[in-house]
């Protein structure tokens, strides 16, 4: 308690613990959270306190700026703390802001003019080869009806063969394969059209899926039916991934995407060059795909090395 008595006069540090035991008792937070919220605001006051050279009042708190927040932030970003860390300790301090607000004690305004810290891309993890290769294994799906297990696979070959988002594959139609074509052409995001290689295990899929699908498929129709013969929904691939991850011992970072995931981490393991995968991912930037396939700048100078004439 004494440290907290220097940080921060007794009527905040009362404001402090009334608005904390709101969190538990009314809205019932983790208790992770909770004691994060606490050491967030603890370092907010003790911040505070050295910015003033005296121990931080509510009187303080009510005439905050941002460029103080902002300070805190940057103190914090020069001590190590990641943007996921900053972000949730300006949340909790945005949260102390309004119960003193509702008390009249501050003007939580200038919290929110403050921009949370960018948050770095997430993505889930890629599978490994076996991992893949057993997932869209038609023999491996777990559906009922041969035609579906079929379907499942063909839909799931597509994202992990060829590196479609589960909408693109979704969007296909049967004319699309007419002919037993190598490649196929897509519209992504934006209207952005682009030309991907179909590989024979997919086309070969496919094939077997419109041989065994029991609905007519008119040329310009959606190719993959739901089991009433409307569209294939994506929230049907992602429940059948679901069991699957149960069945095959798969983490719960297996998702549909993962697979598109893995197409472009496995083709970069195997010396594919990022501007060709960011050609056949849909990618309007380099710099995404450097993110989407986890290259950092010593790989890509280990490429260099490699490449370069004059490396």
């Amino acid at each position: 308690m004494t440290e907290l008595l220097i940080i921060a006069d007794p009527a905040l540090l009362a404001e402090r613990q009334a608005w904390l035991a709101s969190l538990s008792d009314e809205r019932r937070l983790a208790g992770h959270t909770l004691d994060a919220y606490e050491r967030d605001t603890r370092q907010f006051l003790a911040f505070l306190t050295h910015h003033l050279a005296a121990p931080a009042r509510l009187k303080d708190i009510g005439n905050l700026r941002p460029a103080d927040l902002r300070g805190f932030l940057a103190a914090r970003r020069r001590d190590g703390a990641g943007a996921r860390t900053l972000g949730r300790g300006l949340a909790g301090l945005r949260s102390f802001l309004r119960h003193l607000e509702r008390k009249g004690l501050a003007n939580a305004a200038g919290a929110s003019s403050v921009r949370s810290p960018k948050q770095p891309k997430s993505l889930p993890k890629p599978l490994s080869d076996r991992q893949a290769i057993a997932v869209v294994d038609a023999h491996e799906q777990l559906a009922e009806e041969p035609w579906i297990r079929v379907r499942n696979a063909a839909v799931l070959t597509l994202l992990y063969g060829c590196g479609l988002r589960i909408s693109e594959a979704l969007s296909l139609t049967p004319a699309d394969f007419t002919g037993s074509p190598t490649s196929l052409r897509i519209t992504g995001k934006g209207d952005k059209t682009r030309i991907v290689p179909l590989i024979a295990p997919a086309r070969v899929g496919v094939e077997d899926y419109i041989k065994l699908c029991p609905f007519p498929l008119g040329a310009d129709k959606p190719l993959f039916r739901g089991a009433r013969g409307g569209p294939l929904q994506p929230a049907i691939i992602q429940r059948e991934m679901q069991k699957m991850r149960g069945a095959l011992g798969l983490p719960d970072s297996a998702t549909p995407h993962a697979l598109r995931h893995s197409f472009a981490t496995h083709l970069l393991a195997g010396g594919g060059d990022l501007r060709t995968i960011q050609e056949l991912l849909g990618h309007a930037s380099l710099s995404t795909t450097q993110v989407y396939t986890g290259v950092d700048s010593a790989r890509l100078l280990e490429i260099y090395d490699r490449a370069h004439p004059r490396a």
